[in-house]
């Protein structure tokens, strides 16, 4: 139901790249250790399909009435 397509998969992998190398080109060490969640997310979804934001937003939309 809330499974992301392939192209929607490969969009989080080329994302989480970018992110990656951003976090990189600043310094592993600089940025903050929360930065690495929103890749660890991406990669979690390009790997199994699922993805948290397309279930929450699902789940809220549905809640308020908006049908897809």
């Amino acid at each position: 139901m809330f499974t992301a397509t392939k192209t929607q998969r490969l969009f989080f992998f080329n994302l989480a790249n970018f992110i990656l190398l951003g976090l990189w080109l600043t310094g592993l060490n600089t940025v903050h250790w929360f930065a690495y969640v929103i890749p660890a997310a991406l990669y979690f979804a390009a790997a199994t399909g699922f993805c948290l934001g397309l279930f929450v937003s699902g789940k809220f939309l549905d809640a308020i009435g908006v049908k897809d």
